[in-house]
């Protein structure tokens, strides 16, 4: 792209501007002691009446010690002029941010936030310390948030009037402040550097990290890049300022014009220009959560409103005009969720819509995609097809990389019968003689006119698939007139009699059943109850078994009854002493939890002898197969799983109304659904502690090579030992190798927590992911996530950070500081394999 020999006004980095006020105060104050006091009369309201030019900021002191507290009324330090405010702001969920936000319109819009990833109660407290740390604490005084000042120490801190938010010390130094460390907006004075980002939020009432990012590459290109949501980093490029080596900065001018310059200062790329001007409008330029980039103005004063400039944020310009058509991505879902579509509206916005016979997942975050409303076509089916199911068209729509066949010089009646005989086929696009067909989930959806051709979308026609059962109406039919020739029969007396036998039994039958069923619920837990029967008859006699641990034999059901859900039913084959006791432990951890990156438990059998829990089935197999299989995973992909596991760690220890220690973390027990996310299972020895227990003792369970020294030395367990065992799994997540493994030739890496720690101290940790590209590029990562597995694995629990603190070092919300020197626990190591 062609520069443009300009050369932009200087927008003069904040601690320049501080600097320059707090010098000119001090010449000032200096000059003024030599005066006549005449003189200081004289030329005093002079000096007040000349103001600073437009780019430097005016700030008051916030002095050490202050603090706020989040309550139901916004509570906020604000800038002099009342522009901007830095507190707390309530958000959908109740919960409070501590943001940053334009205070003088009624929509006091969040250009900032130091916690969006974990929103406090009311209750919680922002202190600027007595050493001048700037810290969130929640209610509980739990630590949630610091500014970084690296070691050096403020006197005070200032929100400024240009929306930063600053900390600093007497010599006029910025040791730290809010511009340089973005969320997902930019104000006028603000650059964005080799390195830093933009992340859109997740929807319009969530402000955590969502599915798009914008980052200045040290390639010296500016990239729009969708995320390997739910992790932070970039994943496929769908917009690009293609300056190889030429872009330094992103710069959002005093005079509201946004570009891409090189390090002569010549502009790249022109985002803004021509806007209106800043002293009369209010600007903001936002990835929002759609992955478009817009700048945004809103008049200051009524004054300044009409039909151009209306009283809320208006675009001025947008980066990319149309991200329906834009984004395309290989193995992601697109502009919108899997099975919809996108479509631009007249605002410029993008539209997520489902197809005919689809609604959305979730109503309130469209882009989840959408699901299918009636049964799928059965490959028994084919013969039926045409009456069973019809295909919607729908001009100008397609869904690319979808597709499993392609027919060419074919015409439409062909390819519609072609999509209704294949039991695979759900849409068919058919384009100038051309035929593709696709299979679901569909993904990269799009409707616009420049898509040319049609989709047609097969729907199952109404109640197909809910056809009346004649053999039962047949059976009911004969079943009445029977009864009516008895009835008029002189055997009606016999008849009677019987039914009053037939009705007795029935009773005492029924109750005995009831009686039996009853043992199967458990008080204060909501799950469905089976019988042994319907079990045994889902599993086909426990036919298929798909995993075997200590004390139990898992097998995969088909529970028709329930529109043939898929299941996994684990079987309690071990009658031994405590086995009740496990089993009710089981049933009641696993029964009150909720989160994503756990098993979920449907049902239980409580019969007798038989005891058995019904689990969702997950369909990608164990950790274990998926990572120390023939291939090596994608290191993205045991990046989403590492944070899958801590997040489902920190949910059972902090977050479950009763904590839980689950005592058995290995790659056996963390199962991986379709998407591969990460699903912890085998609560079979997990430890259930009361709000006001913090530890427990046990016997030594769990597996080798993750089990915590405190484990051998009979010591009380907590919390921590799940931590340790993380910390084990991370070390394998990293390297794809397991945890000990003798047949290597160098006997110094056969256990993988005395080789990482060596690799470590040796800044060597490269070899640990050796001939792995993809790592080989993340490398900085690689060595923070060596750093919390060697936290985590310290002999002295401690010392272990909690899964809170190890979620947020693996998030990068906070820090990973050096961890001690590991020849502390190396030795012991070993022992424990």
């Amino acid at each position: 792209m062609p520069s443009v020999s300009r050369v932009p006004p200087i927008a003069y980095p904040t601690s320049i501007i501080v600097g320059y006020r707090l010098v000119s105060e001090k010449i000032l104050v200096s000059v003024m002691a030599f005066l006549p006091p005449f003189f200081i009369c004289f030329l005093f309201p002079l000096l007040l009446a000349q103001p600073f030019s437009a780019t430097v900021q005016t700030y008051q002191n916030i002095s050490l010690g202050s603090s706020l507290t989040a309550m139901n009324d916004d509570t906020s330090w604000p800038s002099p002029s009342g522009e901007f405010a830095f507190g707390f702001q309530k958000i959908e969920n109740g919960c409070f941010l501590l943001a940053i936000w334009f205070d003088m319109i009624p929509e006091k819009t969040i250009i900032w936030s130091a916690n969006r990833n974990n929103p406090v109660k009311r209750g919680s407290k922002v202190t600027l310390t007595g050493d001048g740390r700037l810290v969130l604490n929640d209610r509980t005084s739990k630590f949630i948030w610091e500014a970084d000042t690296a070691g050096r120490r403020p006197h005070f801190a200032a929100m400024l009037d240009n929306g930063n938010l600053v900390l600093a010390n007497y010599d006029s130094n910025n040791l730290w402040e809010s511009f340089s460390y973005p969320t997902d907006t930019l104000l006028p004075t603000q650059s964005l550097s080799q390195g830093s980002k933009l992340i859109a939020r997740y929807s319009s009432k969530d402000y955590s990290t969502g599915r798009f990012v914008l980052e200045l590459h040290s390639d010296g290109n500016l990239k729009l890049c969708t995320t390997a949501f739910p992790l932070d980093y970039a994943d496929s490029v769908y917009w690009s300022s293609n300056t190889d080596g030429s872009g330094f900065r992103m710069i959002f001018n005093q005079s509201g014009e946004i570009y891409l310059e090189a390090k002569n200062k010549s502009i790249l790329v022109m985002f803004s220009q021509n806007v209106p001007s800043t002293q009369d409008f209010y600007h903001r330029a936002i990835l929002e959560l759609d992955g478009v980039f817009r700048h945004y103005v809103y008049p200051k004063q009524p004054s300044l409103h009409d039909s151009v400039w209306p009283m809320k944020w208006s675009p001025v310009s947008f980066s990319p005009p149309n991200i329906c058509l834009q984004l395309t991505e290989n193995t992601g879902s697109g502009a919108c969720g899997l099975n919809s579509y996108c479509i631009l509206g007249d605002d410029h916005r993008s539209n997520c819509k489902c197809p005919p016979g689809y609604t959305f997942l979730d109503q309130d975050d469209v882009m989840k995609g959408c699901k299918q409303d009636f049964v799928s076509q059965n490959c028994e089916e084919a013969s039926q097809a045409e009456d069973l199911f019809y295909l919607e068209a729908k001009e100008n729509t397609d869904w690319p990389t979808s597709d499993y066949e392609h027919f060419m010089m074919v015409s439409e009646d062909w390819c519609r019968k072609a999509c209704l005989s294949d039991c695979f086929c759900a849409v068919a696009i058919f384009r100038n003689g051309e035929c593709w067909k696709k299979r679901i989930p569909l993904s990269n959806g799009r409707a616009d006119s420049s898509v040319g051709g049609k989709a047609l979308i097969k729907v199952r026609r109404d109640n197909s698939s809910f056809q009346p059962d004649s053999s039962r109406n047949g059976h009911r039919s004969a079943l009445l007139i029977i009864v009516s020739l008895l009835f008029s029969s002189s055997v009606s007396l016999n008849f009677l009699q019987l039914l009053g036998a037939f009705l007795a039994v029935f009773c005492f039958g029924y109750g005995k059943t009831k009686k039996i069923q009853s043992e199967t619920t458990m008080q204060g837990i909501n799950l469905q109850s089976f019988t042994y029967s319907e079990l045994e008859k889902a599993t086909d006699k426990f036919k298929e078994e798909i995993g075997r641990g200590g004390f139990a034999t898992v097998y995969k059901g088909l529970l028709a009854f329930d529109n043939g859900t898929v299941v996994a039913v684990k079987n309690l084959d071990t009658m031994m002493r405590e086995n009740k006791k496990e089993f009710e432990t089981e049933v009641r951890a696993i029964g009150r939890t909720n989160h994503k990156n756990l098993v979920q438990l449907i049902g239980l059998c409580n019969e007798g002898e038989h005891r058995l829990l019904v689990y969702e089935f997950v369909s990608n197999g164990n950790l274990a197969n998926f990572l120390f299989g023939n291939s090596r995973p994608s290191w993205y992909k045991r990046m989403k799983i590492a944070f899958g596991i801590a997040r489902g760690l920190f949910y059972l220890h902090e977050e479950c109304s009763t904590q839980i220690i689950h005592c058995d973390i290995k790659p056996q027990n963390i199962l991986l659904d379709d998407s591969f996310t990460a699903r912890i299972s085998d609560f079979g020895l997990a430890k259930l502690l009361k709000a006001e227990q913090t530890r427990t003792s046990t016997a030594i369970r769990g597996t080798k090579g993750y089990v915590a020294p405190e484990w051998f030395k009979n010591l009380p367990v907590t919390v921590k030992v799940d931590v340790y065992s993380f910390g084990i799994l991370l070390l394998e997540l990293i390297s794809c190798r397991k945890n000990f493994e003798p047949e290597v030739e160098d006997e110094n890496q056969m256990i993988l927590a005395d080789w990482s720690c060596d690799c470590y101290k040796e800044g060597e940790v490269e070899l640990l992911i050796q001939n792995d590209e993809e790592a080989m590029q993340d490398i900085k990562r690689v060595e923070k996530f060596v750093m919390i597995a060697i936290w985590c694995i310290q002999e002295d629990p401690s010392l272990r950070p909690t899964m809170k603190k190890v979620t947020q070092m693996l998030e990068g919300a906070v820090e990973v500081s050096v961890p001690p020197d590991p020849s502390s626990f190396i030795s012991s190591v070993g022992s424990f394999l």
